[in-house]
């Protein structure tokens, strides 16, 4: 009778489990291609699998000011219970990933239907309520399942964005329903997407509908099966026009012959869109969906009575799954990259870290040091690499990179931190590239002149940042005109003065009211003026984001036209440095891509004289070429200033040789020592003057000095106060060592007599009779001038 009871009792246990566990409808509904379609699936597969794994469904709860929630609820007692225990279960996660950059995609506190054993999920309000004496032990067993299955969640890759704003997705990719003209096409629904300056022409910020109605659509090809999880929308960007989507819905499909919209719940999803044109916002799918297509269908709008229009930019969240048939293997992207570096965003902490990684592992050719701090206290951080590290040595250039002068720029600051560990390595690994560079160049990398700015974009991560947020200091300032203005005074001085030979050409002084206190300067921008005064630098690259092309000086046109091509004195040799730059550079230089945002590089070989692009008084170009030897360009290195961390390791494939390359330019010219003749000191601020060219440079303090010239032929004269000067004829050469011009110079007797009598030394033989000849010279020269007098003084005697 007791093993009968015993048997009915777990009978009725079990029974009772199986009733309360939901039945999931059989999805009847299978799409899948017809023949020839592109996108095919097995045929086990089905085309909306919402309720599989890798669809993982995300709560209904409200999202934050990033991630908008679908306006259509539905909320069961399931969800609110497991919604609320990830937040503890994962307080120890979230602790971790702090240091770490926030992508958009990750959001480790969204709780996860438990869709395995849905029983308990089920079971447990009931427990709650009836029974409060074991909701200890029931809460416990519920939020051990929901922590296994978040943690399985979390482990899985998250979906990076497609690569509308990247230009990963092509144009033939979009389409949409209808465009008002070209300039407004689908191609130009791609996130940050900036206007041309000229309403009506082919580069307009968005892509815009023809008509105003709930038809209009811009549909996205990822062409191959995809797991869509979000959309991150933005308005339309002009100086002329003010439009924003304010709703949305979207539909998926394998086809576009049959589309299915995107649920909340037993309702279809409508998503709340921009409230201004900049600010980029994001919406997760509660059900991630798995399609080929996907499109964006704008519900309401900005109408401004008959004047708004339907305008958006957008990008596509989305994980790429294996295609079962490999139709599009010929558009495989390139799988990483097969340098072994930290391929992720770093905050500062975790810069500084890295750093410090590196000189760990590389002490005798690295150093860190500091050259001052930001206006909130954050150190700017310097890696020297150089065989003989915190010394100059002579002979040696100085080479540098400054990256992160705009916060919000930071592909730059993660290539140096990537190439100072890829130096490291290679140099271990004996490269013979590598070493040669090490040994024969003084190298200093500042990763981040803006550490502040950074801070601001790097909390708001990948793709939220928008276009702006980070680019000026703590204060307000854009460091990239915070420089002092010397080409107004230098244009100035050259119309005024009607004495060419009394003009300077270099080494311009900076002015008063820029050294003082009150003056609107950025503590970054003292540090590194500071910075360039203390160390002779011969050349630099300054690493900037949000196009693709080189430019170089001057920046700032003459008579502060909006553009105007204004050459330097050395145009020609900054030509090759920006060319050796963009030649190498693997997207620059492929002749198939479309421009970025609104002009059209390719036209130019991806270079282009700055001030010919826009006019940017006081940039650091400007500045580093007048105050100081250093030739300087700018280099853009990507069409998007935040590049998601997938895209890292194919951008420093993109850069790495180009980086190299740039480097190993600071050998080409001339170099030498200049010395005194009698003692073989060095001669400092001897000025180094080329033939016809209207720049000169000064020699560093052991003497030592380097002038970047194009292969040929050159005379140079060296000069210094107090001494003769001296001419020869150098050599330029197609090698990688420059040509070495070494100069010797007298001292004039005069200032030569000085010296020795300030010592208290004997005059020598040799210099007593230069002095005797030339107080002979002067006496000659003063006897021809009185009788010269005498003469005319009897001419008119004479006539009276």
């Amino acid at each position: 009778m007791g093993e009968f009871l015993h048997f009915t009792l777990l009978f009725c246990l079990n029974w009772g489990a199986l009733a309360l566990a939901p039945t999931r409808p059989a999805d009847k509904t299978t799409v899948r291609p017809t023949v020839g379609s592109d996108a095919s699936f097995t045929p086990s597969e089905e085309l909306f699998s919402a309720g599989r794994i890798n669809a993982t469904e995300r709560p209904t709860a409200g999202f934050t000011a990033s991630d908008r929630q679908s306006t259509t609820e539905t909320t069961t007692t399931t969800t609110t219970t497991t919604e609320k225990l990830p937040e503890k279960t994962l307080s120890g996660k979230e602790e971790e990933e702090e240091e770490g950059p926030i992508e958009l995609a990750s959001r480790s506190t969204r709780s996860v239907k438990v869709g395995k054993k849905p029983r308990t999920a089920l079971k447990k309000p009931k427990v709650i309520v009836k029974k409060p004496k074991v909701t200890k032990k029931v809460r416990a067993k519920v939020k051990k399942i929901v922590h296994m299955m978040n943690k399985a969640f979390l482990t899985a890759p998250e979906c990076p964005p497609l690569g509308l704003e990247s230009l990963k997705v092509k144009d033939d990719q979009l389409r949409a329903s209808s465009f008002k003209r070209r300039g407004l096409g689908p191609h130009r629904g791609r996130l940050n997407i900036q206007s041309g300056t000229e309403d009506g022409d082919i580069y307009d910020g968005a892509w815009c509908a023809q008509y105003r109605d709930k038809k209009q659509w811009l549909e996205v090809d990822a062409r191959q099966p995809t797991r869509f999880t979000g959309v991150i929308l933005q308005g339309r960007n002009s100086i002329w026009s003010w439009d924003v989507v304010y709703s949305y819905k979207v539909q998926f499909s394998n086809d576009t012959l049959v589309w299915k919209p995107c649920m909340n719940g037993t309702e279809e999803a409508v998503f709340e869109g921009n409230k201004d044109a900049e600010t980029p916002v994001l919406a997760l799918f509660n059900t991630s969906t798995v399609a080929r297509y996907i499109r964006i269908n704008p519900q309401s709008w900005y109408e401004n009575g008959t004047q708004g229009s339907i305008c958006l930019r957008a990008e596509v969240l989305g994980c790429a799954l294996p295609d079962p048939n490999n139709i599009y293997a010929w558009q495989t992207e390139p799988e990483g990259s097969k340098d072994k570096l930290d391929f992720r965003h770093h905050n500062y902490k975790e810069m500084r870290k890295l750093m410090k990684s590196v000189n760990d592992a590389c002490p005798d050719i690295t150093r860190i040091y500091s050259i001052g701090k930001s206006y909130t206290g954050l150190k700017l951080y310097v890696m020297e690499i150089s065989d003989n590290p915190g010394k100059h040595e002579l002979g040696e250039p100085e080479f540098r990179y400054v990256a992160g002068m705009h916060g919000n720029e930071v592909l730059g600051r993660e290539l140096l931190l990537n190439l100072m560990q890829y130096m490291c390595e290679e140099y271990k690994r004996g490269d013979q590239r590598v070493v040669r560079l090490v040994k024969d160049t003084r190298i200093h990398l500042l990763p981040s002149m803006n550490p502040d700015g950074y801070e601001l974009a790097f909390k708001k991560g990948s793709e939220l940042s928008g276009w702006a947020l980070g680019r000026y200091s703590y204060e307000g300032i854009d460091m990239n005109s915070n420089f002092a203005d010397l080409n107004s005074g230098m244009w100035t001085a050259i119309e005024l003065e009607t004495d060419q030979s009394k003009l300077i050409n270099h080494y311009f002084p900076i002015p008063e009211y820029y050294t003082s206190e009150e003056a609107f300067v950025a503590s970054e921008t003292r540090a590194v003026i500071s910075w360039m005064q203390n160390i002779p630098f011969v050349l630099s690259a300054n690493l900037h984001g949000g196009e693709l092309v080189v430019t170089y000086p001057y920046d700032m046109t003459r008579d502060w036209a909006p553009r105007e091509h204004t050459p330097t004195a050395d145009e020609s040799f900054f030509r090759w440095l920006a060319t050796a730059y963009a030649s190498t550079n693997r997207v620059m230089s492929n002749p198939d891509r479309r421009p970025c945002h609104n002009k059209d590089f390719l036209r130019y070989n991806n270079i282009i004289n700055g001030a010919d692009w826009h006019n940017v008084p006081g940039s650091m170009n400007d500045f580093s070429y007048l105050h100081t030897n250093c030739f300087e360009v700018t280099v853009e290195l990507s069409c998007d200033k935040f590049p998601h961390a997938s895209e890292l390791p194919i951008e420093w494939e993109n850069n790495r040789e180009s980086l190299l390359i740039y480097m190993e330019q600071v050998h080409r010219g001339i170099k030498g020592v200049v010395r005194d003749k009698d003692t073989g000191a060095g001669i400092m601020d001897a000025i180094i003057k080329i033939e016809d060219l209207d720049h000169h440079i000064r020699s560093a303090s052991d003497g030592d000095y380097w002038r970047l010239l194009n292969p040929g032929e050159y005379r140079v004269t060296a000069t210094a106060e107090g001494y003769l000067s001296s001419s020869r004829t150098c050599q330029v050469m197609y090698d990688y060592y420059p040509t070495i011009c070494d100069f010797h110079l007298t001292k004039m007797p005069l200032q030569r007599l000085k010296d020795i009598l300030a010592k208290g030394g004997k005059i020598p033989k040799d210099l007593q009779l230069r002095l005797r000849q030339l107080r002979m010279r002067k006496l000659r020269a003063t006897t021809k001038a009185i009788n010269q007098r005498r003469a005319a003084a009897s001419k008119r005697a004479r006539r009276a």
